[in-house]
């Protein structure tokens, strides 16, 4: 039997102790330790390099999802089973995109968690029966907010899809300008149509819709008659 190394994070004394107790009782699960707060379940987690850290969100010293971002940059191969008493969706969600394969409510039954602590050993992940409802309609919703930025790309010409890339890579207008042999007058004015075409209130937010979809910089060709002036 593959024995499950497993390291607990949970600031809650009581429960940290009653957790270790009963999941100790499994025969596939190992206690490797067991944290009160974020920072020492980090210097454990290192120390012990667990498969499976099952951790609560609202900690000191360090939060489950910073936890989470450490654990996922320095440990990959440890898998994170979120533990905790809120349900709301910022957690849940912020948690996921963390890292963590699992979020099981406190008030689950043993045997959910045990369940949790395997599924996300064996790279599977686990939800709450409750959120999963929830997760599938924030996928639905941002897959339709997807699908309406990309028709809205379709409205913008190849000369303002330039300036957009260029824009998600960051650079200012004059920068921009110098890159595709553009007046800076002339790139404010592309860039104030890209705005109102794509709903975006600002060049931020034009950016973040051009990364989310992967828009990257592509070697500018050389103008087409727009009026701009090349250097020589």
């Amino acid at each position: 039997m593959n024995r499950v190394r497993l390291l607990i994070a949970e600031d809650e004394g009581i429960l940290r102790s009653t957790l270790a107790e009963l999941l100790a009782r499994e025969q596939d699960l190992e206690i490797v330790a067991a944290c009160a707060n974020g920072r020492d379940a980090l210097i454990e987690a290192l120390a012990h390099r667990p498969d499976v850290v099952l951790t609560d969100l609202r900690m000191p010293r360090m939060d489950g999802i910073e936890l989470i971002r450490h654990l996922q940059e320095k440990l990959p191969a440890t898998a994170v089973v979120v533990l905790t008493a809120f349900d709301d969706d910022e957690d849940l969600f912020a948690a996921l995109k963390a890292g963590a394969l699992g979020y099981v409510l406190k008030d689950a039954e043993l045997p959910k968690i045990v369940a949790a602590i395997r599924a996300a050993r064996s790279g599977e992940g686990f939800l709450s029966p409750g959120l999963v409802r929830r997760v599938i309609h924030e996928f639905k919703r941002k897959d339709r907010m997807i699908r309406g930025q990309r028709k809205l790309f379709e409205e913008l010409t190849k000369r303002e899809m330039d300036v957009l890339r260029q824009l998600a890579a960051g650079l200012a207008n004059r920068q921009i300008a110098q890159r595709l042999y553009l007046s800076e007058k002339t790139v404010r004015n592309y860039i104030s149509t890209i705005l109102q075409k794509l709903h975006a209130n600002d060049r931020t937010e034009a950016a973040l819709i051009a990364a989310r979809h992967g828009l990257a910089p592509e070697e500018p060709e050389t103008p087409d008659g727009d009026g701009d002036n090349r250097p020589p």
